[in-house]
């Protein structure tokens, strides 16, 4: 530090300045690690029901983007926790607008062995070649905090459910796949 009634040197001052800008930064990214790790940690017991779905995916391609091309049988019924579904969604479905641009994004659902197989399709660039994608707080995103895929997955297992990310090879883009058990005629 310079003596007092002194001032900084240019060049000081700017390492100075680039120091408390990377302190800022840090700090900004420690806040988001702590935020999602709180968000991750405290994940709600899912409340099971039959949920249609057909209605949920058209509210949330409406909240998403309008262009979201739907394609679900509308007799498909799965049970799961629709508000942790429709989240599950939601993250989705924006991942797939970001990677597509504007490219057209799909939701398709249809019943496949017992189960209800729903596909989010992109036609982006595809995966990334990593197997860290369902790693809490990895991202490849910029801004991204990386805990939107791991939330989905835990939130889809706690629902006997499972989420897979497939590449559309040898077209482009990626598939994000779940499977969700279907409710029985009575229920």
């Amino acid at each position: 530090l310079p003596a007092p009634g002194t001032s900084f040197d240019p060049e000081a001052r700017a390492d100075l300045a680039g120091g408390l800008d990377l302190i800022e930064k840090r700090s900004l990214a420690l806040q988001r690690f702590l935020g999602g790790y709180a968000r991750l940690a405290k994940l709600p017991e899912p409340q099971p029901v039959t949920v249609m779905l057909a209605p949920l995916c058209e509210r949330v391609r409406r909240l998403v983007d309008e262009r979201i091309r739907v394609d679900v049988d509308p007799e498909l019924r799965v049970v799961a926790d629709a508000d942790q579904l429709e989240q599950v969604l939601i993250n989705l479905l924006r991942n797939a607008v970001e990677a597509g641009g504007d490219a057209p994004v799909e939701l398709f659902a249809r019943p496949e062995g017992g189960q209800a197989r729903v596909q989010v399709r992109d036609r982006g660039e595809g995966l990334p070649s990593s197997d860290s994608l369902f790693v809490p707080f990895f991202t490849t995103k910029a801004g991204g905090s990386g805990i939107g895929l791991v939330l989905s997955r835990q939130i889809l297992e706690a629902q006997r459910g499972s989420l897979e990310l497939l590449s559309r090879a040898p077209e482009a883009g990626t598939v994000a796949e779940i499977r969700l058990p279907l409710a029985s005629p009575e229920r």
